[in-house]
């Protein structure tokens, strides 16, 4: 049991060991300071920039900056729609895949180009090597790309700056972040035997029968494992994504995928520090983040390793609960990986969630309900300082003080714009099409578990792909027409309208006048506010979706465990 808690501990050390140096290196990167690469990415930079057309120089408002990110999404979603429908005959095909089916090959592109990558297919099975690497391998770098870059231009207009300009933001995220880091580590992950190959299935003799012969699958697996976990884009080159020993064989790629998933979103908020030159706040914050994230992980750990009542009494012992995990990671690590995948929208899996214990079910829920913990590829970040605006106008109300936030007055458009990011898209997402779904549940749900787990396995699906989540409750039949559309639907509506009130927000706060500090003046870096900002966010999640969380893991959790 203490092995496993001090794996976790261990963990989550290195996760705040690194928060300032790579928050610190992501701040000079966004304000245009000198880096190590520079010398040799500032003229490949220009070229771009002059071939493309793009006035590196120009700031864009807020509208102009989410038009860029809907066009260039758009344009990217159509060329890579293309490549999906196409790829029978196209190269790097070497088990000769069919091409999918339009509303699936429609759901994947969506739910690529939008971070997500939430998969209603088998990887292996369905998609030939060009359309995993040259398309979705594409995809995870442009889609984490354009969160970041949004999660900056919120920073940016907080404290007064103008926006920035997306293109320069997106070409400097993949260039100066994303990439680095990822031919680093895709070359960590072929050491430890993760495969990097176009060669085709290798056949074997199996060692139970050498009679019967198995087709192993492999392909060009490391550098999509990185941007995999490094983008908080989550999908799996195989079926079972990061359970496969092809994608994770062993305790040290799974710690790499862990801090992977987790070092951008926990390393941003330091970086928002440096920039609006308020560390205090950036730790304050950041800590209270890590006291739910770590609350959470020690809530599913403890369930899991305590195991399920009904097995331990047949058993007459306690066992943890291992349905769907793998025996190299455990209960400890398939926890903790579990948590972490949901806390910063990066839906990649090591065990199947399906199997955890109710109150698994419970944290995964919650952690795409409130999006902030650590919350997704920039636009995380973005919603954890938006709900930190919410708070300053809350409290200011109850305690009668100005609501103003760094220096800047908080006024109706900032509130009503905060609210209906926070308050309204994500239930619309969520709940709608999930009410649709129950309504016709033989017809439409494709539920494998009755009850109460049943209807987690249908709100697990749309939460999933309206937090740009991507994870799943396998088990669910959701390679429809119906789950394909309806959750692009979500995927859409999740995404793009957030990224839309996001930025109007910034460009809005970035227009008011400065105010000068007063005896009147809400601190927001003091720990008394810091806590404040806890409850009502735990509260506005609670509220908004308690009801779906007391049918689905709440009471599944009083039928197993008999209360």
């Amino acid at each position: 049991m203490w092995q496993g808690f001090f794996q976790i501990a261990l963990t989550i050390l290195i996760i705040i060991v690194i928060t300032p140096f790579f928050g610190g290196y992501m701040a000079r990167v966004y304000q245009g300071q000198t880096t190590l690469l520079d010398p040799v990415l500032d003229p490949v930079e220009r070229i771009v920039y002059r071939l493309s057309g793009i006035q590196a120089w120009e700031d864009m408002t807020g509208w102009q900056y989410a038009r860029a990110v809907l066009y260039s999404n758009a344009v990217m979603g159509l060329l890579i729609f293309l490549i999906l429908m196409n790829q029978s005959w196209l190269p790097f095909n070497p088990t000769g895949l069919g091409t999918p089916t339009w509303d699936l090959a429609l759901h994947t592109t969506i739910s690529f180009v939008t971070n997500t990558n939430q998969q209603h297919y088998s990887g292996e099975t369905t998609l030939s090597y060009f359309s995993q690497f040259a398309a979705l391998g594409f995809l995870m770098f442009t889609s984490a790309a354009t969160g970041l870059a949004v999660g900056i231009a919120f920073i940016r207009g907080l404290t007064g700056r103008p926006l920035g300009n997306f293109y320069v933001d997106l070409f400097r995220s993949i260039t100066r972040i994303l990439l680095p880091i990822s031919i680093v580590g895709a070359i960590a992950l072929i050491s430890q035997g993760i495969p990097e190959t176009l060669a085709g299935p290798v056949v074997v003799r199996t060692l139970e029968n050498p009679d019967l012969q198995q087709a192993i699958a492999l392909g060009p697996v490391a550098h999509f494992e990185i941007i995999k976990e490094l983008g908080e884009n989550g999908g799996g080159f195989f079926g079972i994504n990061s359970a496969h020993p092809l994608e994770n064989p062993n305790g040290f790629t799974n710690l790499i995928q862990i801090v992977g998933m987790v070092s951008i979103p926990s390393s941003l908020i330091y970086t928002y520090g440096v920039m609006v030159n308020n560390r205090k706040q950036a730790w304050l914050v950041y800590g209270m983040v890590l006291a739910i994230y770590i609350a959470f992980v020690g809530i599913v750990a403890i369930s899991e390793h305590n195991g399920n009542p009904a097995v331990n009494a047949l058993l007459g012992s306690q066992q943890p609960n291992l349905e769907g995990k793998e025996v190299r990671f455990g209960w400890a690590q398939s926890a903790l990986f579990a948590v972490t995948t949901t806390a910063t929208m990066c839906g990649a899996v090591n065990s199947m969630h399906d199997s955890f214990m109710p109150n698994g079910g419970f944290v995964q829920l919650s952690n795409m309900f409130l999006q902030i913990i650590w919350g997704g590829q920039g636009t995380g970040t973005a919603y954890l300082f938006a709900y930190l605006i919410l708070a300053v106008f809350v409290t200011g109300l109850m305690v009668g003080r100005t609501p103003e936030f760094l220096g800047r007055k908080i006024e109706k458009r900032e509130v009503v714009l905060t609210s209906f990011l926070i308050l309204l898209v994500h239930p619309i997402a969520i709940l709608i099409p999930a009410a649709i779904t129950m309504a016709f549940p033989e017809q439409l749900a494709g539920i494998s578990n009755p009850g109460f787990h049943g209807l987690s396995q249908v709100i697990y699906e749309y939460t999933s792909a309206a937090a740009n989540n991507g994870s799943g409750f396998e088990g669910l039949g959701d390679a429809t027409l119906w789950w394909n559309l309806s959750a692009s639907f979500s995927l859409l509506v999740g995404r793009y309208i957030p990224i839309i009130a996001l930025l109007l927000l910034a460009d809005n706060v970035s227009r008011k006048q400065p105010v000068p500090m007063t005896s009147g003046t809400l601190r927001t870096d003091t720990g008394l506010f810091t806590g404040v900002t806890a409850g009502i966010i735990l509260i506005m999640g609670a509220l908004t979706f308690f009801p779906v969380l007391a049918l689905g893991p709440i009471a599944e959790a009083f039928q197993v465990f008999g209360g």
